[in-house]
């Protein structure tokens, strides 16, 4: 059955050698302690607000790990006066939820608040979630969750609307360095056994966290339990490479970062930046994305971003992702590299994706249209007696193989949905139509 916690004493297993890791230690026990999101915590902002004035509400934080989810809860709770009950979605189920619901009803009876924090509420199926709505609507908690993945996607509307979602972003390197002082000047273990960084250690701890406090603080650990017999402990940045091995990056193929990244490469590619989209392309290969999605999305750009402009584009990402199905990883990014440079440094034109919007969306507006009789290909005998083809000319009998022909639909008025832009090989198309259909282009 659930239990209530309350926030610890952070130094009063001190002589214990049973101490929580690190990062446990060190999380700030007030608002004023608390480092980064200064727009939620600072005098007169959201959060500090609701604390001061006793009326906390139903929350979803949103944000990568270690950026503070977990913390500003318990903060939170703590500086209320509440009962405070945390279970993780993934550990828990409705009996549970539902346990921890009667233990609130009666607090509630009794003229005292829960909060309820789920931690990972995104992995609540739909009944589970639905369990909680009465719950928050009414009053009988405070429900605070915690998620990495976008709540719009993972949490039920009728829940979502019960909360306010709260996006966290993660720690700048200037937050990390804060908190990085702390831990070495104030934690029970660290002071102690003064513990040094190296400027390049330093400077590698906090890039290699990509704004995630905890594993920061949990390479540190690692690197300073290397040297624990030591007198005087200095890390140097080979101690935290050492700790670090293989850098965890904030990658996930199923959730939000995966199309964040992806989103920031294709917005490269359109910008014409290859450096800004080789980067992005590094990031992806490196968190270990398909590198056939990646070949998938550069077929699709260079149609909808190059067109016409250049039109080997389409032909070099086609081959991109065939070599890159034959081929595979790692020499798969030798191949996506080539067309990733290319496709970013090639002449851009979106007229092909504009010309087929306008058009289908025409068609939605009006109907389909019926074939004129002389556009249509007699096929039989018959079909030509019945006039299919009748009055057609072939362009090929003309000079320069073309006439001016009405090849719309009959009463219609020739719409110009094709507007090929001044650049690269689209402006010798748009020189063309231009003397071929003057009204239009």
């Amino acid at each position: 059955m659930p239990t209530r916690q309350h926030q610890p004493d952070l130094f009063q297993n001190a002589e214990k050698s049973n101490l929580p890791p690190l990062a446990d230690r060190v999380r700030p026990g007030t608002l004023d302690d608390f480092v980064g999101h200064e727009h939620l915590v600072d005098e007169g902002r959201l959060l500090r607000q609701a604390m001061e004035s006793g009326k906390l509400f139903s929350i979803i934080f949103w944000g990568p790990p270690g950026s503070g989810k977990t913390t500003l809860a318990r903060l939170l709770a703590n500086q209320s006066a509440v009962s405070f009950v945390e279970i993780s979605a993934v550990a828990s189920g409705v009996k549970e939820v539902r346990q921890v619901l009667d233990m609130a009803a009666a607090d509630q009876a009794s003229g005292r608040q829960t909060v309820l924090f789920i931690d990972e509420i995104h992995r609540f199926n739909k009944t589970q979630q639905d369990a909680l709505l009465h719950a928050a609507e009414d009053g009988t908690v405070i429900l605070i969750g915690a998620t990495t993945e976008n709540p719009s996607f993972e949490v039920i509307s009728p829940l979502l609307s019960r909360c306010q979602v709260i996006r966290l972003e993660p720690y700048s390197p200037e937050h990390l360095g804060a908190m990085l002082d702390n831990a070495l000047s104030n934690d029970i273990i660290l002071a102690r056994q003064e513990i040094e960084l190296s400027p390049a250690a330093r400077q590698t701890l906090v890039e290699s966290a990509g704004g995630d406090a905890r594993k920061m603080f949990n390479a540190l650990e690692i690197a300073g339990s290397f040297k624990h017999n030591d007198p005087a402990i200095t890390i140097s940045r080979a101690d935290i490479n050492e700790a670090l091995q293989e850098r965890n990056l904030l990658y996930d193929r199923t959730g939000d970062y995966h199309y964040d990244t992806i989103s920031a490469y294709i917005k490269s590619l359109r910008g014409s930046d290859p450096d800004a989209a080789i980067y992005w392309l590094a990031v992806m290969l490196e968190g270990g994305e398909k590198p056939e999605f990646i070949a998938r999305r550069l077929v699709i750009l260079a149609s909808e971003d190059i067109g016409n402009a250049d039109p080997q584009a389409l032909q070099l990402a086609t081959a991109t992702m065939q070599a890159v199905h034959l081929v595979g990883m790692p020499e798969a990014a030798i191949i996506l590299a080539q067309a990733t440079t290319y496709l970013a440094a090639a002449p851009k034109s979106n007229a092909s994706y504009l010309a087929i919007s306008a058009a289908r969306q025409h068609v939605k507006e009006t109907g389909m249209q019926t074939v004129p009789m002389r556009l249509r290909n007699a096929a039989t005998g018959m079909m030509k007696s019945m006039g299919y083809g009748r009055d057609y000319a072939y362009p090929h009998d003309q000079p320069d193989s073309f006439i001016a022909e009405n090849y719309f639909p009959d009463g219609m008025k020739n719409a110009g949905f094709y507007r090929p832009i001044a650049q690269g090989h689209e402006k010798f198309i748009r020189q063309r139509l231009s003397k071929l259909w003057p009204e239009r282009y």
